[in-house]
């Protein structure tokens, strides 16, 4: 009960790692994609260390602590009002944290829409008519409306994955996006970002792999109101924290919907 009550006390500090590389920021078919899909200069990963012991439960002191950090502070960069980087420097008032479920080592979650009507044999996306949405196809269907006949073919256990939520976020992109015509960029592109973010480990017994990553989903407030990832609840606006309890590494995956930069 004592070391308990020692651990609650303890807070946690964190520094940035400036030397961090994803390979997907460097991947330059990975940056025309963005660009194509209007999230180029509006998407970044950044990575933390932190001093203490993570553990799940106390995820609400973690992300407190991190957003009060004064390295946090003066290096965690978000998009500002005139859509410039900037640091993030409010004081937080109240915070959402949300834990998402990551397990899958594979992409065996993507093989239901091979074979349900969405694509074509060749892989082409199979277009259909939305009295709404302009240039509507059965992807973006199956992702955002939930009475349509396609919407059960990603089981709900399946949706709530970090995985899947990172390949909707990937196909909705951002203000003026340009969808894709074929599935691949969005598969390849998600494959790329996640397997950067997670980490896992092999059984040495069993060898079977495992997620050891936490993922967390984080907005925040000031005293006006929602300010983090953005002052707008946009779905597209978003901030992941992936904890490595292992390494003490934290990366934070952010986006702020917008229109993004038309050349690199």
């Amino acid at each position: 009960m004592a070391v308990r009550e020692q651990a609650l006390k303890q807070q946690f500090t964190f520094s940035l790692l400036p030397s961090k590389v994803f390979a997907f920021t460097q991947d330059r078919h990975t940056t025309e994609f963005f660009m194509k899909w209007s999230m180029l200069g509006r998407i970044s990963a950044q990575t933390f260390k932190f001093d203490q012991l993570f553990h799940p439960y106390r995820r609400h002191d973690f992300v407190s602590d991190f957003f009060r950090d004064p390295n946090v502070i003066s290096n965690l960069k978000v998009i500002g009002p005139l859509g410039l980087w900037e640091p993030f420097e409010k004081d937080i008032a109240s915070l959402n944290v949300e834990i998402i479920p990551c397990t899958k080592v594979s992409m065996d979650i993507f093989d239901p829409l091979y074979n349900s009507g969405i694509l074509h044999p060749n892989g082409h996306i199979v277009k259909c008519f939305h009295e709404h949405y302009t240039n509507f196809d059965e992807l973006k269907k199956m992702l955002l409306i939930e009475d349509s006949e396609n919407y059960g073919i990603i089981s709900l256990e399946n949706r709530v994955e970090f995985l899947f939520r990172l390949f909707k976020h990937i196909c909705l992109g951002g203000e003026l996006c340009q969808h894709e015509d074929v599935i691949s960029p969005y598969i390849e592109t998600t494959r790329l970002i996640y397997k950067d973010l997670i980490s896992v480990r092999k059984d040495p017994d069993t060898k079977e792999i495992t997620v050891v990553s936490t993922v967390l989903k984080v907005t925040a407030c000031d005293h006006f109101g929602l300010c983090y990832p953005s002052r707008s609840g946009e779905e597209q606006n978003f901030a992941y924290l992936i904890v490595d309890p292992l390494k003490r590494h934290v990366h934070v995956l952010y986006h702020s919907f917008g229109v993004g930069l038309f050349n690199t």
